[in-house]
C-alpha cells in the first residue's frame, strides 16, 4: 500500500500523524469515532494495571471490552426505564409483602423474569385503592425494562385521550401501533373513570393490536363483575374482559388498604408524642 493511500485510510478515521507518534492520541481518536466512551475513559488505567501484572494482551483486551459492555448494559437499562414513562420510581424489592398477604411473593418474583412477556401473556391486578396495585405494576414494568424489554406505562384515561386526539388528527393507526408494538404495556387505573362507547372502542383497538403477541399488565380497583359500570356498552365490555382474562395471570390484592394502616400507625405515633 502506498504512503498516500495509507494516509487517506487513516484520514477517514481522523487519526492522521497520531498513529505512531502518540499511541494514546490514536486510541482516544479511535474510541471517539467508534463510540467506545468507556474504553476511552479507562484504557490507560487498564493498560498500566496489565503492565504491572504482566497480563497477556488478550486478557487486557477482554477486560476492556467487558467494562464497555457492562456500562452499555447499565445505560440501556436506564434508557429503557426513562422511555417507559413511569410516574415514579417503584421496585418489587421495595414492596412489603408482609403488609398484604393477598399478594403471592413467589408469583410476583417469577413475573420479574421476561418469560411471560416473551409469550405475550396478560397480568391483571385487581383490588381496592391502597393495596399496592400501582407499586406492583410499576415495579414489574421496571424489572422488565431493566431486563431489556420495551415498556410503556400509562393510565386507561390517558391512553383513551391520547388515542382520541390522534384520531382527530387522522393519526389513530400510528398511535395504536405505538402502543401495540412495545413488549409490555402497563395500563393503570382501569375502572376509575367511566368510558363511553367511543372510548372503549379506542381501547379495544390497542388490545386487539397486542392480542397474544405482546404482553399487557393492568391494574383495576374494580372486580370484573363491576366493569359494566365502567364501560357503557355491555357487548364491548364482555369482549374486553374476555380479551384481558384469556389465559391471564389474575392477582387479587384484596380490599384492605395498607396505606390506611400506615396512616393509622402514624397517627398513633403522633398522638403518643403529643402526650
Amino acid at each position: 500500500m502506498s504512503a498516500s493511500s495509507m494516509s487517506k485510510k487513516w484520514e477517514t478515521f481522523g487519526l492522521v500523524a497520531q498513529r505512531r507518534a502518540d499511541p494514546g492520541a490514536t486510541i482516544e481518536a479511535a474510541c471517539r469515532n467508534l463510540g467506545l466512551s468507556t474504553i476511552r475513559a479507562c484504557w490507560d488505567e487498564f493498560a498500566n494495571q496489565a503492565l504491572r501484572e504482566h497480563a497477556p494482551y488478550a486478557d487486557f483486551l477482554a477486560e476492556l471490552l467487558e467494562r464497555e459492555c457492562a456500562d452499555r448494559d447499565a445505560q440501556r437499562r436506564i434508557r429503557r426505564c426513562e422511555e417507559a414513562d413511569f410516574p415514579r420510581n417503584k421496585r418489587i424489592e421495595d414492596f412489603d409483602f408482609s403488609k398484604n398477604p393477598n399478594v403471592p411473593k413467589e408469583i410476583i418474583d417469577s413475573l420479574t423474569q421476561p418469560s411471560w412477556i416473551q409469550s405475550g401473556q396478560t397480568l391483571c391486578l385487581i383490588g381496592d385503592t391502597g393495596t399496592g396495585k400501582s407499586h406492583l405494576l410499576i415495579g414489574l414494568g421496571t424489572a422488565i425494562a431493566e431486563a431489556g424489554g420495551r415498556v410503556l406505562y400509562t393510565t386507561a384515561m390517558n391512553l383513551v385521550n391520547e388515542l382520541a386526539e390522534a384520531a382527530s388528527r387522522k393519526q389513530l393507526r400510528r398511535m395504536v401501533k405505538k402502543y401495540g408494538k412495545v413488549d409490555l404495556l402497563c395500563l393503570d387505573e382501569v375502572g376509575y373513570v367511566k368510558l363511553d362507547c367511543y372510548g372503549a372502542n379506542l381501547l379495544f383497538q390497542v388490545l386487539t393490536e397486542r392480542e397474544e403477541r405482546h404482553a399487557i399488565a393492568i391494574a383495576s380497583n374494580r372486580p370484573f363483575a363491576e366493569w359494566r359500570q365502567v364501560f357503557t356498552d355491555n357487548r364491548l365490555c364482555r369482549v374486553i374482559v374476555d380479551r384481558l382474562t384469556f389465559e391471564a395471570q389474575i392477582i387479587e390484592t384484596g380490599a384492605k388498604s395498607f396505606r390506611d394502616s400506615n396512616a393509622i400507625t402514624r397517627n398513633r405515633i403522633a398522638a403518643a408524642l403529643i402526650r
